[in-house]
């Protein structure tokens, strides 16, 4: 599919403490992703369904951020996102969002990972299936890239709990123990289709590391990696368990393990790499 260049000027709904908000930078990437579908989909709106008339939803498996220099970006600064989306195997798809400065300089890549789901029962997020979306009988099947068939491959590992060495971290040595209980908000944290929206395991997890560790000066995120295994109902509470820990003068990483607290099912993986902002 041909790349989409979509014009942007960094103003408060952009921005965050630390310069552009990752959190709205992940939204709006996820949005470019679904319009992306959609149009290659031959469709005029998002609005995907089976052979039964039941909605269909893209569903991120994983979603990677890399080189950002998020700090870079300051108000009134002007940059660009350039999008691209590419076949990853069967229903799968897989976009590449680039940021960039009106100079060229790259301030950050994010890479996500799609597939469709639906609900198998009403109204219940625990029974979230892999869906086969009408449109995708027009689809050609083509292997998955490389990059698509390492994060599945990823996401596998940390799953299972087993994955050594990612992001600086070291599972074994690196060892930490710390849990925080979170409710989801139904305001905030779900989107309109009712699911646990991608962009708020991240924004969780900043939360989380902020009440535990503080910092004088909060470094900024310069590589991050979410792995989606499932998904939580509203009312449940989950917990996060930061399961790894990493951190000297120069920044710091960790790996959170995020849980359905009813039955301990694991939901997510996110592994974060944060280093000093820039002056």
């Amino acid at each position: 599919m041909k790349a989409v260049r979509s014009q942007h000027i960094a103003g408060m709904p952009q921005l965050a403490y630390t310069g552009l908000s990752e959190n709205w930078l992940l939204k709006t990437c996820g949005d470019l992703h679904w319009r992306q579908l959609a149009a290659g989909a031959g469709l005029a709106m998002p609005d995907f369904r089976d052979r039964e008339g039941n909605p269909v939803y893209a569903a991120f498996t994983a979603v990677r951020v890399r080189d950002a220099a998020l700090d870079r970006i300051r108000e009134h600064g002007e940059f660009t996102l350039d999008s691209h989306m590419v076949p990853a195997g069967g229903v799968k798809r897989l976009s590449r969002h680039v940021v960039a400065s009106p100079d060229g300089a790259r301030r950050a890549t994010v890479t996500m990972l799609s597939t469709f789901i639906r609900r198998a029962r009403e109204r219940d997020n625990r029974s979230v299936v892999r869906a086969m979306p009408t449109v995708a009988a027009n689809w050609t099947d083509v292997a998955p890239s490389g990059e698509a068939t390492s994060l599945s491959q990823a996401a596998r590992h940390f799953r299972g709990g087993e994955w050594g060495i990612h992001l600086g971290l070291r599972q074994e040595q690196d060892r930490a123990c710390h849990a925080v209980s979170y409710l989801p908000c139904p305001y905030n944290d779900f989107n309109g289709a009712d699911l646990l929206y991608f962009a708020s395991f991240q924004a969780m997890v900043d939360r989380a590391e902020w009440q535990w560790r503080g910092h004088a000066d909060p470094p900024t995120v310069f590589e991050r990696d979410l792995f989606f295994h499932g998904n939580v109902n509203v009312g449940e509470a989950l917990e996060l368990t930061f399961s790894a820990l990493r951190e000297d003068e120069t920044g710091l990483a960790h790996w959170c393990e995020i849980r359905r607290a009813a039955d301990g099912e694991k939901i997510a993986d996110v592994v974060t790499r944060k280093r000093a902002r820039q002056r």
